[in-house]
């Protein structure tokens, strides 16, 4: 089992940044592959970001390429996702997911574990 907390989510205006964090307990993330989803009000979740768990492969949601950055360091058993120049359309509840195997895929079904979510609102 994995628990995943996320945290770091709060309003900012538009064009600013938020650094959200997910700290993970139960197994080690050494070798997992860590996502980020989100979901707007009224949408279905999505996918934003995922890292494999060896660093060396990255994935990201065309809408966020250019401005979120998702970073981990498995010391810490811990996975970031930076967010800069937010827009309005990026708010939502943010989620941290977790599963087995190296590649950062996209699909919410593959992934086991899931976080509480995080609240992120862009003001415009």
């Amino acid at each position: 089992q994995v628990q995943l907390v996320e945290s770091g989510g709060g309003l900012v205006q538009a064009g600013g940044s938020l650094r959200l964090s997910c700290a993970a307990s139960g197994r080690t993330l050494r070798t997992t592959t860590m996502g980020w989803f989100r979901q707007a009000p009224g949408k279905e979740r999505e996918f934003v970001a995922a890292i494999s768990w060896s660093e060396d492969e990255t994935n990201y949601a065309d809408s966020v390429k250019g401005r979120f950055d998702i970073s981990r360091d498995n010391s810490k058993n811990t996975v970031y996702l930076q967010m800069n120049s937010l827009k309005p359309e990026d708010t939502g509840v943010y989620f941290c997911a977790a599963r087995g195997g190296s590649r950062p895929g996209s699909v919410m079904e593959e992934y086991n574990f899931w976080g509480q979510g995080t609240q992120v609102t862009v003001s415009s």
